[in-house]
């Protein structure tokens, strides 16, 4: 892999608001910054790694917009940028199963998901920037995780459901809270599931001389 030029104090920055993302790169000691992408993303594919790489591409250089723009957003004195961008997706039988709008249609998800196996997927862009902001380097990749989830009884789902822990999550759930004790096994990241494979953003991290 050709390395990017980094210019020293170099600042890794998260563009997700996500709590699940910064506490799965703190886990892995990757300090890091926030700076939220502001522009809502759309990329529609019939591939699921295409459409996760899309977003996450999308997601990255609105924040190198903004950077260039103003460029003490990442802190004044610093170097380059590390931008770290992600979007995951959950799909059942090829078709994307997004937020729920409301209670009925996160039972429908949970119905749909139990006894079955689902994929999750998650696009990552990591964007190295010069200091003023310009963008010299981009390694995007997709990850996937196959979930199997056990079969559930209607006051599981009932319960689940009622407890609002899935209402704004894509697939109407999440893999770290209650939600766990439904999984029969993983193939693949769990933290990928949670929302960033936390592994492998810091083996590219360490590839490229950020951390």
């Amino acid at each position: 892999m050709l390395k990017p030029h980094l210019t020293a104090p170099v600042v890794t920055i998260l563009a997700s608001g996500s709590p699940r993302r910064t506490e799965l790169l703190k886990e892995f000691g990757i300090e890091h910054i926030i700076i939220k992408a502001t522009k809502e993303e759309t990329f529609t594919s019939s591939d699921p790694e295409r459409m996760v790489k899309g977003l996450a591409i999308g997601k990255a250089y609105n924040v190198c917009d903004m950077i260039k723009k103003s460029p003490s957003l990442k802190g004044e004195g610093t170097g380059s940028a590390c931008i770290i961008a992600a979007d995951t997706l959950v799909f059942l039988d090829g078709k994307e199963l997004g937020k729920p709008a409301d209670r009925e249609e996160s039972r429908r998800m949970i119905e749909s998901l139990s006894g079955r196996a689902h994929e999750v997927w998650t696009g990552v862009c990591i964007l190295i920037t010069d200091p003023d902001g310009e963008p010299e380097y981009e390694d995007t990749f997709a990850e996937r995780t196959l979930v199997h989830v056990r079969d559930l009884s209607d006051e599981e789902i009932d319960g689940y459901v009622a407890s609002g822990e899935g209402d704004d999550k894509a697939g109407a759930y999440a893999i770290q809270g209650e939600f766990g004790k439904f999984i029969d096994r993983f193939v693949g990241s769990r933290n990928n599931v949670i929302g960033l494979p936390a592994e492998k953003v810091e083996e590219k991290l360490k590839e490229l001389g950020v951390i």
